[in-house]
């Protein structure tokens, strides 16, 4: 699903020059369910954004679903988006003024399917994160589990190839981060291929495979027995 060979990521700091990635060697099959973990500055933040085509590489190759993904413009990266990925923030990035089956339509109005087919899409996915009840709750009258849950949803309604997950439950607590990695584990159950950046290592043990970024490289990248969040739910 995800290849990328031998990337390399550098930014301009005044004269300087910052070599974020070096050399990154990097496969997903598909309906893995990876943790991209490192300390700040590790590297994992770029290596998300550039899977997310929200950021270019440097050097190197990178493919996705067996499309090169390379040289795109703006408008093409934001198809490609589209079409191949969806996004889940550490600050769920809900509109504030529409309330929660407007947000989880927003993709699928990109997608340019008509107004009665994404209230209906955008509401079964509601029912499917147990938030039919508040579709017309706006994301101030929800608490920050709701939210997160609403992003998942929305991130799920336009049928992305991949999810990727940004600290995820970053700004939730203990209780609520285990909720939300249930329902990221049963998404993943389906079939869906999802990468989670976190840094706090109970959330990575919630996934299949743990890969870790240093000063700009994977100094590991091993299968781990999953533990199921349902446990703690």
């Amino acid at each position: 699903m995800i290849k990328i060979k031998n990337l390399h990521k550098s930014y301009k700091m005044g004269s300087n020059s910052l070599h974020v990635l070096k050399g990154i060697d990097f496969e997903v099959k598909e309906g893995e369910l990876v943790a991209i973990m490192g300390s700040s500055g590790s590297g994992k933040s770029t290596l998300l954004n550039i899977i997310g085509m929200l950021d270019l590489l440097d050097a190197g190759e990178y493919n996705l679903d067996q499309v090169p993904i390379s040289n795109l413009d703006e408008t093409k990266a934001a198809q490609y988006r589209n079409k191949f990925l969806g996004f889940v923030f550490q600050s769920f990035n809900l509109i504030n003024y529409k309330n929660a089956l407007e947000n989880v339509s927003l993709p699928l109005y990109y997608q340019r399917i008509n107004r009665k087919e994404r209230q209906k899409v955008a509401l079964n996915y509601l029912d499917k994160v147990g938030l039919k009840e508040w579709a017309t709750h706006l994301p101030s009258e929800l608490s920050g589990g709701q939210k997160q849950r609403v992003a998942i949803a929305r991130a799920m309604a336009a049928k992305p190839k991949v999810l990727l997950a940004d600290e995820p439950t970053g700004a939730l607590d203990s209780k609520t981060s285990y909720e939300v990695m249930d329902l990221i584990q049963k998404i993943n159950e389906e079939g869906k291929t999802i990468l989670v950046v976190t840094h706090e290592e109970d959330i990575a043990k919630m996934c299949k495979r743990i890969v870790k970024l240093k000063d700009g490289i994977i100094v590991e990248d091993k299968i781990v027995k999953q533990v199921l969040a349902s446990k703690y739910v």
